[in-house]
């Protein structure tokens, strides 16, 4: 990463001032009220409507486009410093059934763009290559880096344009991810499946206007240390500041020895757990405030949302504009599937918060899932991110071969191995999932 001091301040305090107009049309206007919209997500919305994806009337630099690959460590690290002690039969009984949903959508996904491309698109359109198919799960659940790593292995072996789609399927899964996910958010609250906010018309004044009036805050006992030694919140922001510095260093480490660019929030969320495993045992976890840390958390979490709405880059590439909408329509049809009749068979509990924010990831990556969950669950009572850090950790390697081995599979001309292969996988970990889960029931 290559980012100037002064574009990090002049960019961050352009954000400011729209996350403030973002306050005041929640808080103002009724029909922003009634689509649950967090200031982040409108703040994002205006950033990319006025920023330089947009009319160019805000002097956002280029720099924003990698900033949510930064704030994404301060979140998962904060997590992790709020966990309790980290143990694999502990993270498997925690998130198996997270574990499990997350493996078959995303392997489902990257398979199943495959499949359609294999039975149908190359049938109408015959020059379509194999790994067209790919371009849908690299930008959907990938997101924008991914499909940039996808769409270079492509066009290192001469399919020239193939970064290009991927980061096209990567905008409009943002943007999948965003407007249906809150039209989903809405119609499920209607009929009372949400578990923390409630019909429009049944919620409080602060639920609706996000302004909370005196009686009703919440007091927070910032000082677990003296001021004259450190400030309270620096404090703090100085315990996640060094699991998201580490993340990096370590990151670089790892690309220096095997060149794998190892994702830096399932590094946050790992060092994290070291980091308060060490902090336990130096008898130092009691001075440090859980709601604190959340905050932290929070904070990176609406930044990182307003920074990756306007990073879209809303170029279509118009020569392969009708089969990309098919993959794209397959994309989203199955990732409703997903939240609508699979989430139910794994999730027993917080339902619908977990698979609001499976559809977010599935649609347009884990950030736009942080988003949706936001919207949901605001408070985090779900511990859905909990969750998904401890299968994350499983989850990691799985999508790390999905991703290298997948276009050189479909390169060699292995398409129909490729998709029996994932298929069949995608079979037993839901038949050993679902065995499991009755066993515990019956329990």
């Amino acid at each position: 990463m290559d980012i100037s001091l002064v574009n990090l301040v002049s960019d961050s305090a352009f954000v400011a001032i729209l996350l403030l107009v973002g306050v005041a049309l929640r808080a103002h206007i009724l029909w922003v009220q009634k689509l649950f919209l967090p200031a982040s997500i409108i703040a994002g919305l205006l950033a990319l409507l006025l920023g330089p994806n947009g009319l160019s009337w805000l002097p956002l630099s280029s720099n924003i486009a990698q900033y949510p690959g930064i704030l994404i460590t301060f979140i998962f690290g904060s997590l992790a410093l709020n966990s309790g002690k980290f143990k694999f039969s502990t993270a498997v009984k925690r998130a198996g059934n997270m574990w499990s949903y997350s493996a078959i959508g995303m392997i489902g996904m990257y398979s199943g763009g495959v499949f359609l491309t294999l039975l149908i698109l190359q049938r109408i359109w015959p020059d379509i290559p194999d790994g067209f198919g790919l371009l849908l799960a690299a930008g959907f659940i990938g997101g924008h880096g991914t499909a940039a790593a996808v769409g270079g292995i492509f066009e290192s072996n001469g399919w020239a344009g193939a970064t290009s789609l991927a980061m096209t399927s990567a905008t409009i899964g943002v943007l999948v991810s965003i407007l249906g996910g809150v039209w989903i958010i809405r119609q499920n609250v209607k009929r009372g499946k949400s578990n923390f906010i409630s019909d429009f018309d049944s919620l409080s004044v602060e639920l609706r206007t996000g302004l909370v009036p005196d009686e009703k805050r919440v007091k927070t006992d910032l000082e677990t240390v003296s001021s004259m030694t450190i400030d309270p919140l620096l404090f703090h922001g100085v315990m996640v500041l060094i699991v998201s510095g580490l993340s990096f260093w370590c990151q670089a480490a790892i690309k220096e020895v095997f060149d794998f660019p190892a994702p830096t929030f399932a590094l946050a969320f790992i060092i994290g757990l070291v980091v308060n495993a060490l902090l336990s045992k130096l008898k130092v976890k009691p001075y440090i405030n859980p709601s604190v840390i959340n905050s932290i958390g929070g904070a990176s979490t609406d930044m990182l949302v307003v920074f990756g709405i306007a990073s879209i880059n809303l170029a279509v590439a118009g020569q392969y504009f009708a089969p990309l909408a098919l993959l794209m329509v397959f994309g989203v049809w199955f990732s409703y599937v997903m939240l609508k009749y699979i989430s139910p068979k794994f999730y027993a509990q917080f339902c619908f918060e977990k698979s609001i924010f499976g559809w977010g990831w599935f649609t347009g990556t884990v950030a736009m899932g942080i988003a949706l969950l936001r919207i949901v669950d605001p408070k985090s009572e779900s511990k859905t991110l909990d969750e998904f850090g401890f299968a994350y950790i499983m989850t990691a390697p799985l999508e790390m071969m999905v991703i290298t081995m997948s276009p050189l599979i479909l390169l060699s001309g292995g398409g129909w191995l490729y998709v029996g292969g994932c298929f069949l996988t995608c079979a037993i970990i839901y038949v050993v999932c679902t065995v499991l889960n009755r066993k515990k029931r019956s329990v």
